[in-house]
């Protein structure tokens, strides 16, 4: 093995497995090592760059440090009778001095300077098995929850006193309400009578007034022919006294 070949271990080596089903997001890592006494600049491809998504996808690695490539897979609809041919390549050389340009330190690098590793996607779908004994433990999964629930809400003696004092308390605040009600039910039926005798009271003045001017009206109709006969007795007397004479 020469020393470029040695600059990077990938772990898993050759394939990247994603366990279905496929309906959400499935993610695999990938653990690039670096075991030599200099820095390593990589970078990952893959052939569908549509279909996943790479964090991070370059990258510098220590010397003898370890990075964690996370591959997601997007969710899609899976044929079992369709192999997929989507491949990962992880590319990798030694890091200059100086480093300032990623860009630039792909583009001038020479090939026999890259070191090119790759792996193959394999798709895999739960077994039978599996499916029951997830069937199984998502039934289990309430009946602990239920156990630890049940086990959690008995009440404790110290519990059932409060609850006590607080029931004495919430009848006590009951019973003082209900006073309050009554007191301000009377308060309101009071409010009423009073509402009653002050309408009462204008009206008895207006029919006082209606009265007067009432009584006012018939002694002007009653004056006014008692003055006509008077005006007629006089008109009376100076004829007869006129045709005497």
């Amino acid at each position: 093995m020469s020393k470029l070949e040695q600059i990077l271990i990938l772990d898993p080596p050759h394939d990247l497995r994603f366990k279905g089903p496929f309906t959400d997001v499935v993610t695999t890592n990938l653990k690039l090592k670096n075991p030599s006494d200099r820095k390593v600049c990589f970078k990952v491809k893959t052939t569908a760059p549509r279909r996943y998504c790479v964090r991070p996808n370059s990258g510098i690695i220590d010397a003898g440090a370890t990075v964690t490539v996370s591959v997601m897979l997007q969710p899609f609809d899976y044929d079992p009778n369709e192999k997929s041919k989507h491949k990962f390549m992880v590319q990798t050389t030694f890091a200059p001095s100086n480093v300032s340009d990623m860009e630039a330190v792909w583009k001038d690098a020479k090939p026999d300077e890259l070191m090119d590793s790759k792996l193959r996607c394999v798709f895999e779908l739960p077994s039978e098995n599996d499916k029951v004994n997830d069937i199984d433990s998502s039934k289990a999964a309430p009946v602990l929850n239920a156990s630890k629930l049940d086990g959690s809400t008995l009440p404790k003696p110290s519990s059932l006193s409060l609850d006590d004092t607080e029931k004495k308390k919430l009848m006590e605040e009951c019973k003082r309400l209900q006073s309050e009600v009554v007191k301000l039910a009377d308060e309101n039926r009071q409010l009423k009578d009073e509402g009653l005798r002050m309408r009462k009271v204008p009206r008895s003045e207006n029919m006082v007034s209606n009265t007067a001017a009432l009584m006012g009206r018939d002694q002007a109709s009653s004056s006014l022919p008692s003055l006509l006969v008077v005006i007629a007795a006089i008109f009376i007397g100076f004829f007869l006294g006129k045709f005497i004479l």
